[in-house]
């Protein structure tokens, strides 16, 4: 077979940049497009493909070495016919051309500036994403500004990741941030508006988000955002849109030293970078790092920040559920063994989620009562409503009816509209009601705000735009957050009664399944009657049995006879 030289493709204008990761050895079969090295600058890492398939026969490149375009990587035994020259980008399918450029013009100023260049800058300025070639949904893994800090132009506001790379996107002009419109785990794409800013000063030639620092004229090569991956793990916003990291940990200076690739991997393990020392070059993070630190986790010889802040505490009575003294390790099995299997990672949602309601599990001291609430009457003035609305195009749900029975019983009842801080018990004085919203990601709870001081329409309404705002995507950390109370309605799906895990930090949530029409005696006959059956689990350190009982007996009256919402 024919012996094929791998080079370096078009990376533009750039020299020297060096290699920091080694993805191959002789012996390796490899594939067109697979990445081959790791190469980093100051600012971004990428990954460089291969341009033909075939089995690695000689190395031509070590770790430190400087590469430029046309340099010699390795030589390969063919294994088939060239693949056409792909650029050091994660996108596939490109043509001859070079990747579009990353970043080549500078954003457009606010409609109205008009401004010459040099021109001081008085008013807001927009800050949006430049030119990033034809890539979409770029995830945010690292905000770089706040609000009140002062930017210079050309100053990195944002760290962005694709699946092979990361980059930072720098400012286009200087200022004080007064608004930052992005969070972690959003997805952005060119002209996505990234902050705002009080201005300091004319517009900077147009910075771009490249590989390097002293760009010349030449477009920087799109390789540093191509597919969105999930932010790292402990980067994304939870449940209550709080972030889900440990709030314990000393917080990283910047991106984890460590290739895209090595990301990756730990973003599948679920392994913390930023708790890990890397052994590679200048304390890179390295594959055996990762394993390394995930045995020691499974053997108990290591421990993340996450489970040290769950760690119990000499004077916490409720303990945490992590590290507890003779817990066996998590079980490791070759499921492949016993026959055939596929591996899918969690969401993200998932993965945060997941996290959030261990906690609640663990430390809340949950109990659930069980009943039935009568909605015959409440069921058929709700079909006789949406008959006489039809035009309106509102649709009310049984739900919105249960969220306003939540709030009388919240008034009645409140000690489940609090919340515990340490050994102080917080009373809400507001009514702010979370609905849990089934998405294709796995479970958001959006929250309906100020829920008393609104209409059974306006809830419904309202409870139809968080929904879909939740199944795309696009529910915000402030649509989240400030809940007092949760309900989470199986009822379009069917089951009888479940055990709901409560959304700390609330002290209750109220669990509903299907409604089904069961014989009533109504002492002299039995009559069919519409029940809904109710699962309120709640917190035993605020609530006692009693008021617990009360409680789901009131709110079942509410539903069986809507007239005492009034009362």
């Amino acid at each position: 077979m024919a012996m094929i030289e791998v080079k370096v493709p078009d990376i533009g204008d750039f020299k020297d940049v060096a290699i920091i990761e080694l993805l191959v050895k002789p012996g390796d079969t490899v594939t067109a497009e697979q990445s081959l090295i790791t190469v980093e600058s100051d600012k971004a890492s990428m990954e460089i493909p291969s341009s033909h398939a075939g089995v690695v026969k000689e190395l031509k490149v070590a770790l430190g070495d400087k590469v430029n375009e046309g340099t010699l990587l390795l030589v390969l035994e063919a294994a088939g016919a060239a693949a056409p020259s792909p650029q050091p980008s994660p996108m596939k399918g490109e043509g001859a051309s070079p990747a579009p450029a990353a970043a080549a013009l500078p954003p457009s100023p606010p409609a109205g500036e008009g401004r010459g260049e040099g021109a001081p800058a008085t008013g807001p300025i927009q800050v949006v994403v430049p030119d990033i070639g034809d890539f979409k949904d770029v995830a945010v893994i690292e905000l770089m500004v706040k609000v009140g800090d002062t930017v210079k132009a050309e100053q990195s506001l944002i760290t962005v990741e694709s699946d092979k790379a990361s980059m930072e996107i720098p400012s286009s002009h200087a200022g004080v941030v007064k608004e930052v419109k992005v969070a972690i785990g959003d997805k952005v794409n060119q002209g996505t508006l990234l902050v705002v800013l009080e201005g300091a000063g004319g517009a900077s030639p147009s910075p771009q988000p490249s590989l390097m620092k002293g760009e010349g004229a030449s477009p920087a090569p799109a390789a540093a955002a191509a597919l969105p991956p999930s932010p790292p793990v402990g980067e994304g916003r939870g449940e209550g849109g709080a972030a889900a990291h440990n709030p314990t940990a000393t917080p990283a200076r910047g991106l984890p030293h460590a290739s895209p690739s090595i990301r990756k991997f730990a973003r599948e393990l679920g392994v913390p970078l930023d708790e890990l020392k890397g052994s590679g070059p200048k304390g890179r993070i390295t594959q055996d790092d990762i394993q390394n630190f995930v045995k020691g986790v499974m053997g108990g010889a290591v421990q993340t920040a996450a489970q040290k802040a769950k760690a119990p505490a000499p004077a916490a009575a409720a303990g945490s559920g992590e590290a507890f003294p003779g817990l066996l390790a998590w079980p490791k099995v070759d499921f492949a063994k016993f026959g055939p299997v596929e591996r899918k990672d969690l969401s993200r949602i998932k993965k945060i989620s997941g996290a959030n309601l261990h906690r609640n599990w663990v430390i809340i001291p949950h109990v659930t009562n069980h009943d039935d609430a009568d909605i015959t009457d409440l069921e058929a003035f709700r079909v006789a409503t949406n008959k006489e609305n039809e035009k309106s195009g509102v649709k009310v749900t049984m739900l919105a009816f249960m969220i306003k029975a939540a709030v009388a019983a919240l008034k009645k009842f409140p000690e489940f509209n609090a919340s515990l801080d340490g050994d102080t018990l917080v009373l809400k004085n507001y009514f702010h009601i979370g609905f849990a919203a089934d998405t294709p990601n796995g479970l958001m709870v959006p929250v309906i705000k100020d829920a008393d001081k609104k209409g059974i329409f306006q809830i419904s309404t309202e409870m139809g735009e968080l929904a879909k705002k939740a199944r795309d995507g696009k529910l915000g950390p402030a649509e989240m957050t400030g809940g007092c109370f949760s309900i989470s309605s199986l009822g379009g799906i069917g089951g009888r009664y479940f055990t709901p895990i409560i959304n700390a930090p609330e002290v209750a949530i109220m669990g509903v399944c299907k409604s089904a029409i069961e014989p009533k005696w109504d002492g002299k006959t039995f009559q069919p009657r519409l029940m809904l059956p109710l699962s309120l689990s709640w917190d035993h350190r605020v609530i006692d049995g009693a008021a617990a009982a009360r409680f789901n007996v009131y709110f079942a009256s509410l539903l069986a006879d809507f007239r005492r919402i009034a009362l």
